[in-house]
């Protein structure tokens, strides 16, 4: 798995206007290609009227799945300039589809990759862009006596104290960057002089929001 990546938690829409031709992008989170599918007939649904629905997603730990379509424009002007918006910021699981109302002037080829480019790069800012970093989530008990120490070497790692329960011990939820699990177990005996106290009990994906960290999607 991948240490750190980049996504969309959230879907976003924003509008660009190239004369007189509107191009609506609308961006969604994705986790396969049935999700991204649907949500590309929703919006051929939704803008039925539409002069174009152009679509581009990319999908996979090493984005291994990349589609797009230009749905009538001209080879290379639609689809690939809203794929290369997702490349070109390493968006991962993520789908586009810019919706173009025609305005009565052609833009040539120029023109349209542009207004593409631009639309799914307003889509984007508008949905916002979140880098998912892959933590270790540990139980550390200790006794009393031993807590201010522990919590200390935790907080002085800048290791993240996630939650703290206070029994007969004190119960630490903590968690460790997946690059520095081997780091913290070895400081983490050497505190309790080679006891191990401590349970690693899955691995899970955090993304920073206002300060706080939160935990997203659950592996092993």
């Amino acid at each position: 798995m991948l240490n750190q990546y980049k996504t969309t938690l959230c879907e976003g829409e924003a509008e660009v206007i190239e004369k007189k031709s509107r191009f609506i992008a609308t961006v969604r989170p994705v986790k396969s290609e049935d999700e991204a599918r649907l949500f590309i007939d929703e919006m051929k649904k939704k803008y039925w009227n539409a002069t174009h629905n152009v679509f581009a997603y990319q999908i996979g730990e090493r984005n291994e799945l990349q589609r797009f379509s230009d749905d009538g424009e001209p080879q290379g002007t639609a689809g690939l300039p809203v794929l290369n918006v997702l490349k070109g910021e390493d968006i991962r699981n993520t789908a586009i589809v810019v919706t173009r109302y025609f305005g009565g002037t052609l833009l040539g080829t120029g023109g349209l990759v542009r207004a593409y480019g631009k639309a799914a790069k307003e889509g984007v800012l508008a949905a916002g862009i979140a880098e998912l970093t892959l933590f270790a989530r540990y139980e550390v008990v200790a006794e009393y006596t031993d807590s201010g120490k522990v919590q200390y070497e935790i907080l002085q790692d800048e290791h993240i104290l996630f939650d703290t329960e206070y029994s007969d011990k004190v119960t630490y939820t903590v968690l460790v960057k997946s690059e520095e699990t081997e780091v913290f177990e070895k400081k983490m005996i050497d505190i309790f002089r080679g006891s191990t106290p401590f349970e690693k009990q899955g691995e899970q994906y955090g993304v920073w929001q206002g300060g706080e960290i939160s935990l997203l999607e659950e592996s092993v």
